[in-house]
């Protein structure tokens, strides 16, 4: 497996968020984790991303123990749901900008946005500042940034959470497009018992700090502490 979470837990003061945290994921894979606010997702993503140090447990990446690595030296980029882009550059070099950090040569650089941002359907949106962009474009752009880093893994925190109905239906398909052209490996949270069906490879649901990843999307759908079950009973009382 290439992330392995072992019995990872974390307290805050006599308030157990996350308990005994245990799952694997593949490379490449997508697993989508559904959770109610204040259930422990946000903790266990910022734990994997080194910004919150867990109370025991281990983290591996592609074998190897991460527990005691740094944010900025585990490959790892977490998105929120905000885009939080630098206002002072337009879009073209706010996704250039961890490129232009590595020094990477101006001509690889340019060959590396403009690619992306054509995988991110942005074509004409190259010297726009994100104040001039929707909310469905600055969050492709906040993708495009942390994507073309080639990150090992990446963690999204409700990414769509913000936007409108129709906005959040077109990046939830352009996130599977890129996430295959790009072959990512993420972790999705989301509180949306739809998107995290659509979003996910793999499915969990998150509830009182305690993760349970289920063998297959049946197995999610028939049990009935997901909601899947009451969804579906709602809509058909409306017939």
């Amino acid at each position: 497996m290439f992330l392995e979470v072992k019995q990872i837990r974390k307290s805050f003061g006599q308030e157990q968020v996350v308990t005994d945290l245990t799952f694997s994921l593949e490379r490449h894979k997508t697993l989508s984790i559904l959770g109610q606010s204040g259930c422990g997702k946000t903790t266990m993503l910022k734990m994997l991303g080194g910004l919150v140090t867990p109370d025991g447990g281990d983290i591996r990446l592609d074998g190897a123990s991460i527990s005691h690595k740094k944010p900025e030296q585990r490959n790892i980029i977490y998105l929120y749901q905000e885009d939080l882009l630098f206002p002072h550059l337009n879009v073209f070099e706010n996704i250039a900008f961890g490129l232009r950090l590595k020094k990477h040569p101006a001509k690889e650089v340019r060959q590396k946005v403009e690619t992306m941002v054509e995988s991110l359907e942005l074509q004409g949106q190259q010297s726009k500042m994100p104040h001039q962009l929707s909310g469905g474009q600055r969050q492709r752009v906040s993708f495009g940034r942390a994507i073309i880093n080639n990150p090992a893994l990446l963690l999204l925190d409700e990414p769509f959470g913000s936007l409108d109905a129709g906005t959040r239906q077109r990046m939830q398909q352009l996130f599977k497009k890129i996430a295959g052209a790009f072959s990512i490996t993420s972790l999705f949270v989301t509180h949306d018992l739809k998107e995290a069906i659509l979003m996910g490879d793999e499915i969990a649901f998150m509830k009182s700090g305690v993760l349970k990843v289920y063998k297959s999307k049946q197995a999610f759908i028939e049990d009935p502490e997901t909601g899947v079950q009451s969804e579906i009973g709602f809509w058909k009382d409306l017939k």
